[in-house]
């Protein structure tokens, strides 16, 4: 099944409203804002969630590797090119973003600790037991930072799993990360 990739001009009322504001912020409107205009609730929504987990206590850089991790583990061809582009942006560490993207443990521990935290969060559907949350709280994340990362995984989950079923194509701006877990 495929959704058509709406613009700022031929979706709801609410949509093309809420993807202007995408246009303007970004300079564009990329594939998967245009694909959840189908719905306006869940682009809003969408957009809500990452608008509050970008007010949580997690750094810019910690929400780019948790992305980065729940997009390996999702298999998100998508956001994990999207992802990668903007951490590169952001000038994180390039041998951060390569283990990220290939599954590997990353240098850092506190950053280790998270992409594997958030990796836990997804294979075991929330079902954590003692160990997966000590060794995060340990490198001194807190128990607030865990509902953030709940949030981060919901945020990736609506995206990861609407490019699933639609096979939502990399856009230009990402094309330089495409990516595939194989």
């Amino acid at each position: 099944m495929k959704y058509k990739i709406h613009t700022e001009t031929d979706s709801s009322e609410k949509s093309n409203e809420l993807l202007s504001a995408v246009k303007t912020k970004y300079g564009f409107i990329p594939n998967l804002m245009g694909v959840l205009a189908e719905s306006s609730p869940v682009l809003e929504s969408y957009m809500e969630l990452g608008s509050q987990l970008s007010k949580s206590t997690l750094t810019a850089e910690e929400i780019q590797v948790l992305y980065l991790a729940a997009n390996y583990e999702n298999d998100c061809h998508y956001c994990m090119a999207a992802h990668s582009t903007v951490a590169s942006s952001m000038k994180i560490n390039e041998d951060t973003i390569k283990a990220l993207r290939s599954g590997q443990d990353l240098k850092d521990p506190k950053l280790n600790a998270l992409a594997k935290f958030t990796k836990a969060v997804i294979d075991k559907k929330g079902w954590l037991d003692e160990k997966d949350l000590s060794a995060f709280l340990e490198v001194g994340y807190t128990k607030a930072n865990i509902l953030e990362v709940i949030l981060g995984v919901a945020h990736k989950t609506i995206s990861n799993y609407v490019n699933h079923i639609n096979l939502t194509p990399v856009d230009d701006n990402f094309k330089s990360q495409e990516w595939s877990k194989s």
